[in-house]
């Protein structure tokens, strides 16, 4: 069963994550727990081989050896290949929980459109969403080791009611060398076709939208069948398993405690004729490596993540509950088309018939929730100038088929000439012309074409004292 924990984290809360690890079911203590000790074991033997059973000499070359696979390991791009490989498993892991075939819409569909409350539309109703049900028995069959062992054979098919023997016979006729999960579905198709013929489905649109819902259905049985066939890439997978081994086989040499290599200690003062020199510091020598387990148990547990989820239709803790899904939808999809069909309560008046704004009541717990304010946009709080200029509205544009003549700043001018063009436009002269405010070049244009000669006279004017200022020194 998936182990689910979502209720203990709702809150975030002082040590939230803390409960979580004692937990035995599911956890990474369960999957990594054998190869953790076998490391251990391992590490211990080569530390005390080097303490207890080696010389002198061949402690100083077991030192040398150490120190190279050391180096070495720390040249493998552990954290880049690993972590991308679980990401590419985890992204696959989702996708094909929701390539999971789920009868809730199609049900729908046919207990609205297969009409009759007889034991004719009866019949049609729950033979089609059976149809439907069988489909996806049949390609989790292929692909989940839980419902083989509950499906072993087409016999079982049939004990369960899935199929009948006649379809069982009709189904087995079928001579093909590949996986036959799709026939369900199109004597769901011909059944359709038989019920609008009939006129249990009254119009063609009803029978496009029925087709339209089975083939999302039968979309999702394909791709679950080809998530199945089609896995990542093996090297790939190789891959990360040698550089995760890799690195460790390394560091079990590589991380053990041993003397510290000639030279490295710091320089010594100058000692007396009858003092003895002091031995060359280095790491403290412990016989537990914690931060080199620590480092297994991060690595080596992302590793098995990777191995538990890259195939989620097998028996492990976090598997898809397959069977259970199976369960659950047959139950609900023939309780919608069966006895739910046309079985509705009375359609009585709400509660809020007569209030324009209908406010449900709250609990004592959640009351304070109705007191906050409702969310009106990001931008709704934001404080704007209170400049009136700021807000005033001007043309973008002298109009179609009209250019606008380039306009002159005068800061410019000192550098480019005085009459460099520039696409600036001087705010001096928003406001002063009358009517709605337009750039200087714009009622310049609008003036030399038959406007206001006063209005021109004046924008001359006060474009030659801007002029003026700018060249004072």
């Amino acid at each position: 069963m998936t182990v689910s924990y979502t209720l203990k984290v709702a809150e975030a809360r002082f040590g939230g994550f803390s409960g979580l690890l004692l937990r035995w079911r599911g956890s990474i203590y369960k999957l990594l727990y054998k190869e953790f000790l076998l490391f251990g074991a391992l590490y211990a033997v080569l530390s005390i081989t080097y303490r207890l059973l080696l010389t002198q000499e061949q402690k100083h070359v077991y030192a040398q050896v150490a120190r190279y696979c050391n180096r070495s390991a720390d040249l493998i791009p552990l954290s880049f290949v690993l972590g991308f490989y679980v990401t590419l498993v985890v992204n696959r892991w989702w996708s094909q929980y929701t390539s999971i075939p789920l009868p809730d819409q199609l049900m729908c569909v046919i207990s609205a459109s297969v009409h009759g409350v007889d034991q004719r539309g009866r019949l049609l109703r729950r033979t089609l969403i059976r149809y439907a049900n069988l489909a996806s028995v049949l390609v989790l069959r292929s692909v989940s080791t839980r419902v083989l062992k509950r499906f072993p054979t087409m016999e079982h098919v049939v004990d369960a009611g899935f199929m009948s023997q006649e379809e069982r016979k009709k189904f087995e006729s079928l001579k093909s060398d590949f996986n036959k999960y799709w026939v369900p579905c199109v004597w769901f198709t011909n059944l359709a076709a038989q019920a609008r013929r009939d006129g249990r489905i009254r119009d063609d649109i009803a029978l496009c939208l029925l087709l339209e819902e089975l083939n999302k259905y039968r979309a999702k049985c394909s791709m679950l069948f080809h998530y199945d066939w089609i896995s990542i890439p093996l090297v790939y997978t190789q891959v990360v398993t040698i550089a995760v081994y890799s690195f460790f086989a390394l560091s079990l040499v590589g991380r053990q405690f041993v003397e510290p290599e000639a030279g490295a200690a710091k320089p010594q003062k100058l000692l007396k004729p009858d003092q003895e020199p002091a031995p060359a510091l280095g790491d403290p020598d412990m016989y537990v490596p914690l931060t080199t387990l620590l480092q297994f148990f991060f690595y080596a547990g992302w590793l098995k993540v990777a191995e538990q989820i890259i195939n989620p239709f097998g028996e492990d803790d976090d598997d898809f509950e397959t069977n259970q899904l199976i369960d659950r939808n047959l139950q609900v999809s023939l309780l919608s088309v069966d006895e739910m069909y046309q079985n509705l309560p009375p359609a009585e008046k709400d509660q809020y018939w007569d209030e324009d704004q209908p406010q449900p009541p709250y609990t004592v717990a959640t009351a304070a929730e109705c007191l906050r304010p409702s969310f009106l946009g990001s931008t709704f709080n934001l404080r704007m100038s209170d400049d009136p200029e700021q807000s005033l509205q001007v043309e973008a544009s002298p109009g179609p088929g009209r250019p606008a003549p380039a306009a002159q700043t005068p800061l410019l001018g000192r550098f480019l000439g005085v009459g460099a063009p520039s696409p600036a436009i001087s705010l001096r002269n928003f406001g002063r012309a009358r009517g709605t405010p337009r750039p200087p070049h714009l009622l310049r244009f609008r003036a030399e074409e038959g406007g206001d000669p006063e209005a021109a006279a004046r924008i001359e004017e006060e474009t030659a004292e801007s002029g003026d200022e700018a060249l004072e020194p």
